[in-house]
């Protein structure tokens, strides 16, 4: 019998206390004297979130395939049990073993959006290990992180002993082989990290140094030993029906986020919309077989008892077997009574056709993201949606008995006009009015719900967007009432609601997006001051990060709304994604002369990621040729 890592009386005081337990169905106990290698794998925020991640669900999974590797979880202490366990001096644990997260050979620490950096130095300091890799020592853990935000590590990168760039399937074997080696021959830390450096994919921050400009930008990013590469290049999975999946993921105590069963039906995408950062980083497209994927789909509902299924993708239309896919989970769905959810679709006959089979029309409500107002704006951020694609769309779910729309929009988009602003507003009271004019009085449902949201947007690094100049955090809660007002001002303003996104948020957001090293001093001082999950409104304290970057001598709008020149150095150019910046820097100007770019599908652009030679990159165009 497990003995738990927090006294009862300790769960009897604390918010979910099933958060804590572990011992879910299908969580992975082994005997820790007959493994070589331990490890726990972090998401840096609470229990229902972290469950419902897709990554760290298929590296758990994988890193438990090998017999002699056990890997545990582990999420954020909400405030009230982070107060508990450093009262009591309970160290972080592992959910699995109930046992300190200090004794693993690895901390694994999934990066999946700027607003957790001061949960991961909370979970180290809760741990007892030291916050900064160069004070750590042999007997500490080897602290890696991984996921998106790895892409621009550099704010963070004091906190990490290594940084894994890619798709983790890739290079985690040879990594933890490197790792056994090196202590079998008895091998210290640092060689460890001297070793790990050269494999690709794996980026060790203190074997490089950053020297700037007087005026703030980098200089130059160099190694500092022989054994570090100049560049650190992603790893991508070339094969995805070889790729390892979970069959058995683990099912939460409680309500997670996502409560479902998730099906990864391809990775990367085709559409090249300017400002998303997924759509570059995962290039070239790659489908999993269909074949493959009706026999996860089958064994992930038997081996979870989960009531809904999701496809994952980030643009699900594009996968060119999913009539098929559908129709095997309809049947399979339907007799088992499993809903399906089918996310990331586009507004055409098709989808609609698909949802109208899929979806109790009653319950559902569709969700439309035509991220700008005006076709103009549009244009700008290559989406590839007319108005008649978003009215056709909408009309045709009208007339098949949905009334509940929500449309996603962004604010603060470059070149980004007061009409343009409005166009959020129009383009909301065209589609509520396209629903008068399609459905007649006696068939219609009530009145037409138009949910209309925007968030601010924030340039990320490796999109042609990462040149451009970010609003303030005025500008965009000015850029908020007037799509407010102009709603107002709509004929059918009582059928819409519109909801925005928290400005303060947003600007520290972008500062970490396009940060660099110095950063690391603020968000070190702003946890020392007790800024934890930043992410939730009523934990972020905005007055505090003010204050310690006034404190530290930096000014944010360095980071946000300066103006970039096309040849400055980032810092983040010493991370090879695949895509070339020149190719982002082609389409950076495309968007500011209005012009679109087709997609992958129907003529290569020369992105880049055609050297590793697998997807949509070797696919025939639409016009006849093979990508170069």
């Amino acid at each position: 019998m497990r003995k738990l890592a927090l006294p009862e009386e300790v769960l009897l005081q604390i918010e979910q206390p099933a958060r804590y337990i572990g011992n879910e169905f299908n969580s992975v106990v082994k005997d820790k004297e007959k493994v070589a290698l331990r490890g726990a794998f972090l998401f840096p925020d609470v229990y229902e979130i972290g469950m419902s991640h897709l990554g760290i669900q298929i590296l758990y999974d994988m890193f438990n395939k090998r017999e002699d590797m056990w890997c545990e979880r582990v999420y954020s202490p909400w405030p009230d049990l982070d107060r508990v366990m450093r009262e009591q001096n309970i160290p972080l644990f592992g959910l699995e073993s109930q046992e300190p997260v200090k004794n693993e050979d690895f901390l694994f620490i999934t990066l999946q959006y700027e607003m957790c950096y001061t949960n991961v130095l909370q979970a180290l300091d809760l741990a007892g290990i030291p916050l900064h890799a160069v004070e750590r020592t042999d007997e500490d853990p080897i602290v890696i992180g991984g996921g998106p935000c790895t892409y621009n590590p550099e704010p963070i990168a004091p906190f990490f002993d290594l940084f894994y760039i890619g798709e983790g399937e890739v290079v985690y074997d040879q990594l933890f082989d490197t790792y056994l080696e090196n202590k079998k021959n008895g091998g210290t830390r640092l060689d460890f990290l001297k070793k790990a450096c050269q494999i690709p994919g794996i980026y060790v921050p203190q074997f490089y140094e950053v020297t700037y400009h007087e005026d703030g930008t980098v200089a130059a990013f160099t190694p500092s030993i022989p054994e570090a590469p100049e560049k650190i290049k992603k790893q991508l999975v070339m094969d995805m029906t070889e790729a390892t999946y979970p069959e058995k993921p683990v099912v939460p105590f409680i309500k997670a986020t996502q409560d479902r069963v998730v099906l990864e039906i391809q990775r990367g995408c085709i559409r090249g919309c300017r400002f998303c950062q997924a759509g570059q980083l995962y290039r070239p497209l790659r489908e999993r077989n269909v074949d493959e994927l009706k026999e996860y789909a089958s064994a992930m509902l038997k081996n979870t008892g989960h009531e809904e299924i999701s496809l994952s993708s980030l643009s699900s239309s594009d996968y060119s077997k999913l009539p098929e896919l559908i129709d095997y989970l309809i049947e399979e769905c339907d007799r088992k009574k499993i809903n399906i959810s089918l996310p990331s679709l586009r507004i055409d006959a098709f989808s609609l056709d698909v949802m109208s089979k899929v979806q109790d029309v009653k319950k559902s409500s569709l969700t439309f993201a035509p991220e700008a107002g005006t076709q103009r704006m549009r244009d700008v951020i290559n989406k590839g949606l007319t108005i008649d694609d978003i009215l056709g769309g909408a009309t045709t779910a009208f007339q098949g008995g949905w009334n509940k729309v929500k449309l996603y929009f962004m604010l603060g988009l470059p070149t980004e006009t007061k009409e343009d602003i409005e166009g959020i507003a129009v383009l909301s009271n065209e589609i509520a009015k396209a629903y008068y004019e399609t459905v007649p009085k006696e068939k219609r449902n009530g009145k037409v719900q138009i949910v209309t949201s925007t968030s601010f947007f924030i340039p990320k690094p490796f999109t042609p967007f990462q040149w451009a100049q970010m609003n303030t955090r005025d500008e965009f809660l000015e850029k908020a009432h007037i799509v407010r007002d102009a709603v107002k001002s709509q004929l059918n303003q009582k059928s819409i609601k519109y909801n925005w996104h928290e400005a303060d948020v947003s600007e520290l957001e972008g500062v970490f997006a396009r940060g660099d090293r110095k950063l690391c001093r603020v968000i070190y001082g702003a946890y020392k001051k007790g800024c934890i999950f930043d992410a939730w409104s009523e934990y972020f304290k905005n007055d505090i990060w003010l204050e310690t970057f006034a404190e530290e001598g930096i000014d944010p709008a360095f980071y946000t709304t300066r103006y970039r020149s096309d040849d400055e150095i980032f810092p983040w150019d010493f991370i090879s994604c695949g895509v070339t910046k020149a190719f982002l820097l082609r389409e950076w100007k495309k968007a500011n002369q209005e012009t679109v770019s087709p997609n992958c599908r129907m003529a290569c652009q020369g992105c880049g990621a055609a050297r590793y030679g697998v997807g949509v990159c070797r696919e025939p165009k639409a016009g006849g040729n093979l990508s170069e």
